[in-house]
């Protein structure tokens, strides 16, 4: 190798054997020599392969694998290719060939990928004391994170709040788990794939998570477990674990020099937010995020999920809006949560000091927020068992019954319960006003979700002007596009919409027809051996189909409101190979979680170099 296929280092790496074919080097069954050893036993064959070598990387402008034979003093030259290299050294290197005025910057971001920067910020285990590895699952999110086994996620929380490095083991994780999850340094699920509720959560939040793992013993809680999601294993015991420099360089506890991967990281990055039209955006819900978001380079917040607000010990809050019975009822809950909101927004809107905010009206159904049926209608029984009255659980069961859907994310949510639920959008709308004042050059954005006719949106956005109006606070008011409906009717849409942001989760869902949390773990393997699918729709935006719901609705909404400014906050917007989608199609931003903004940068800056190389051929 012309360069060190491991770090990108310069020097001369390669294996050589005397007296040997070939085949007896790649065998292994005989020990080999550095190939400086060869400068010493014939160095006329060893300066004219340097030289040769030299003219071979400075042809091909990259790192060159080289096969060669010496015969009777003779040095033959047998193939050349360009060499494969880990992701450190593909950054370390093109940075050096522009160093050497062999390539351009333009160039050298097409050397390296967003996959390949992810893949470095991730912590690696170091594997040389041989740990015991006990089971295998799916690489949901990548990484390496050690900790005791906790199987519920209070629990989690409690012991990670004592200092103790937690691994958060579930069959699968729901909304309710997120403190857990927050707490914990990594989570293993025994059900779910690489979109499963763990997977997508561990990965916004840059956690290691194994889905879907099998077990070759039990476990138990206390256990000290090693979970590695790069290669979906899972080991016993503590495997020591190597941080990432460059998530380090991100949080800004190195300096860009500080090595050479780190500065040809710092670099490449660097050009590539020159080159690329996109902006990126950060998916935040909370100022710790939103404050990562920024170092990591994010421009502002793409989607702050209003809903996991109401979680933890707010949720008795939200089952008294529920249980209320009269508008006096509701309107007291609702007072109760207009301050837990405010103080949110206002901490969002400090935590990116004048950068832009878009805050997603409530959107999931309201039984999300009450105990599962089975539980209660178990506590219910055995109250009355005892002769006792089963009280607030009681109630909580009637509420259950009366919200239960057969199919709750094509129920009541989104829009629709913010105009079936009288005051509960206007309590948000006033929040974010309220703080908006209190934060002087706040840029509120207000996202209303699931809007599938023209019609909810101007009910919803009337109501909204007229309390912006009121506080004296201005703020954009747009759509979340993510049923189909909305995307082929845009156009009308648009006249109501400041802006449009693609809730590409849902759209892909709708799109298909498929329950996201439930396909993956039924039938998605078999699509895959089929040849059906080559990746994940959930993960890489769906060109043909949900991508052509998207060309219409840029298309139609922008030729009905010329300069609608329009984005994407579904996950895709972290996808390497979705960001050069967005930017075809003319989108002004991607939004994505905040461990994968580098990621998006990286790859919003290729697209604008691919695409002048394109045009310019």
């Amino acid at each position: 190798f012309t360069r060190d296929p491991a770090t990108g280092e310069r020097g001369v790496y390669g294996d050589y054997l005397a007296n040997a074919q070939g085949e007896d080097v790649v065998a292994g069954i005989r020990n080999t020599m550095p190939l400086q050893d060869l400068e010493q036993r014939d160095k006329a064959s060893y300066d004219e392969l340097m030289s040769i070598m030299a003219t071979l990387e400075e042809h091909y402008k990259d790192l060159c694998d080289i096969e060669f034979t010496i015969e009777r003093g003779k040095l033959w030259m047998l193939q050349t290719r360009v060499g494969k290299r880990t992701a450190a050294a593909a950054f370390v290197i093109a940075s050096q060939l522009v160093d050497e005025g062999l390539i351009d910057l333009d160039e050298a971001l097409t050397r390296v990928t967003g996959t390949q920067l992810a893949q470095l910020m991730f912590p690696t285990f170091d594997f040389t004391g041989g740990p015991r590895r006990i089971g295998t699952g799916v690489a949901a999110s990548p990484g390496a994170a050690v900790g005791v086994a906790v199987f519920d996620s209070k629990r989690a929380a409690e012991v990670a709040a004592d200092g103790t490095p937690v691994i958060l083991v579930r069959r699968e994780t729901n909304p309710d788990d997120l403190p857990g999850m927050i707490a914990a340094q990594g989570i293993l699920t025994s059900r779910g794939g690489k979109t499963s509720h763990a997977a997508v959560v561990a990965r916004g939040m840059g956690k290691t998570c194994v889905c879907g793992a099998t077990l070759d013993v039990e476990l138990h809680e206390g256990d000290l477990v090693s979970i590695d999601g790069t290669a979906g294993a899972v080991y016993l015991g503590a495997v020591p674990v190597q941080p990432s420099p460059v998530v380090r360089y991100f949080e800004g506890e190195l300096a860009p020099d500080a090595d050479p991967l780190v500065r040809a990281v710092d670099r490449l990055l660097t050009h590539a937010d020159k080159r690329r039209r996109l902006s990126v955006r950060a998916n935040a819900d909370t100022a710790a995020d939103a404050a990562r978001a920024r170092r990591f380079g994010a421009q502002g917040i793409g989607l702050c999920r209003t809903e996991h607000m109401f979680l933890g010990a707010r949720r008795t809050l939200v089952e008294r809006l529920i249980l209320a019975r009269t508008a006096e009822q509701r309107e007291a809950a609702l007072a109760a949560l207009l301050p837990l909101q405010r103080d949110d927004f206002t901490a969002l809107f400090r935590a990116m000091a004048g950068l832009p905010v878009t805050i997603r009206l409530i959107d999931p159904p309201l039984h999300e927020f009450l105990p599962p049926l089975e539980e209660l209608a178990v506590r219910v029984a055995r109250a009355e068992e005892r002769g006792e009255d089963p009280g607030h659980d009681r109630d909580l069961l009637d509420a259950v019954h009366r919200l239960h859907e057969d199919n709750p994310m094509l129920g009541l949510r989104g829009v629709r319960l913010g105009l079936v639920i009288p005051g509960l959008f206007a309590m948000q709308v006033r929040a974010i006003a309220e703080a908006a004042v209190r934060v002087p050059g706040s840029r509120a954005e207000i996202m209303v979700p699931l809007v599938g006719a023209v019609q909810e949106l101007e009910t919803v956005r009337a109501e909204a002007q007229r309390l912006l109006a009121e506080i004296g606070v201005a703020a954009r008011i747009g759509t979340m596009i993510e049923v189909p409906r909305a995307a082929l009717t845009a156009g009308e849409i648009a006249r109501a919409a400041d802006f449009f942001s693609f809730g590409t989760n849902d759209l892909t869902q709708m799109g298909w027809g498929f329950s996201r949390d439930d396909v993956e773990g039924a039938f998605f393997r078999q699509y895959f051996e089929l040849g059906i699918f080559g990746v994940s729709p959930f993960e890489s935006i769906d060109r043909d189909g949900v991508g052509r719901l998207i060309r219409i609705a840029v298309a139609e909404g922008r030729t009905a409101h010329p300069g609608l400014h329009i984005g994407v906050c579904g996950e895709h917007g972290g996808d390497p190979d979705s960001v050069h989608f967005f930017h075809e199609v003319g989108l002004d931003y991607v939004s994505c979680s905040p461990f994968r903004v580098p990621v998006a940068r990286l790859e919003a800056g290729r697209a604008a170099v691919e695409a002048t190389g394109s045009d310019s051929r």
